[in-house]
């Protein structure tokens, strides 16, 4: 009975932001603006960093890895979203909605997990600056790198898996604009009890000890800074960690907005707006908060731009 009703329903529709054509056409231009700055802006840091031996550093190279991640992340879903509304199409294979909601998982927790190995990074560097080199080795960072991909996947893989053994029956209107996880478990006429409570339980635990490793690293920053003889040091020392940050209150704020409320308490509209911000807004401003303030990725960015585009004499 389970698998009859599971494939009566063989792909699902996303009615995406809007229904009216005349704000559909305004929201296909905004995606697709955000869309390109999201891969020119996460490319330039990628190139600028391994083009400058200067920025060969732990630093520059999680905050590589991130700006990959991020147009992997954006990637998930605004590309669907635009070819959806060029073709006037709606429709997602059921088969594709797991898989969007798959990599959309992955790359959620590798944002996660990198500004987790990012606020320990500065960690050792204000508190420890002389066993930073000793402490921060190139095997470490890699293997950091390497162990969150693998948490990743294992992650996203436990509930794909929980999620491809609910029955979907008669209703296939997704009121979102990619396939997110509880607009799915509401569409069920399976128990999906399981489901949420391992997204309350051992998700929760994937999500929040980054975020409590984030909140360690900064308080021992704090303390650090605020020893420092000298305000001025102390201040520059911390203004190094102001771009990250930046980052983590946006990432985690509209995170926890979406993900960890009960099911019943969930406005569509409200996810909506909140899941913007985290998979289109915040990949396209990354590159931006992380380059406006530091001198050193402006200084990479110039020499590429001008390899890219030579002054004429």
């Amino acid at each position: 009975m389970s698998s009859t009703n599971q494939s009566s329903v063989t792909e699902f529709l996303l009615l995406g932001l809007s229904r009216q054509p005349q704000q559909q056409q305004l929201l296909f231009l905004l995606f697709l603006t955000m869309y390109l700055a999201t891969i020119l802006g996460n490319l330039l840091i990628i190139l600028a960093i391994g083009t400058d031996t200067h920025l060969h550093t732990p630093m520059y190279f999680f905050l590589s890895n991130l700006s990959f991640v991020d147009v992997c992340f954006s990637s998930t879903t605004v590309p669907k979203v635009l070819a959806n509304h060029i073709l006037g199409s709606q429709a997602i294979s059921f088969s594709g909605c797991l898989t969007q909601l798959y990599f959309l998982g992955v790359f959620g927790n590798m944002d996660n997990f990198l500004l987790a190995v990012m606020s320990y990074d500065r960690f050792v560097a204000i508190c420890h600056p002389l066993h930073y080199t000793t402490k921060m080795t190139r095997q470490l960072c890699v293997l950091l790198v390497v162990g969150s991909w693998v948490v990743a996947n294992m992650n996203c893989l436990l509930h794909i898996l929980l999620m491809a053994r609910l029955s979907f029956c008669a209703d296939n209107m997704i009121p979102h604009f990619f396939c997110d996880g509880t607009p799915l478990l509401k569409l069920s006429c399976s128990d999906t009890h399981l489901n949420e409570l391992m997204i309350l339980t051992e998700g929760a635990v994937v999500m929040v000890t980054p975020f409590v490793c984030i909140l360690i690293s900064y308080i021992h920053i704090t303390c650090e800074v605020l020893r420092v003889s000298s305000p001025r040091g102390g201040w520059k020392s911390f203004s190094t960690c102001g771009s990250h940050l930046a980052v983590v209150c946006l990432f985690y704020g509209t995170i926890i907005a979406v993900y960890f409320n009960p099911s019943s308490s969930h406005l569509a509209g409200r996810d909506m707006e909140a899941a913007v911000m985290y998979a289109v807004v915040t990949p396209m401003l990354n590159p931006f908060i992380y380059s406006l303030r530091n001198s050193d990725m402006k200084a990479a960015l110039r020499k590429v731009l001008a390899m890219r585009f030579p002054s004429k004499q």
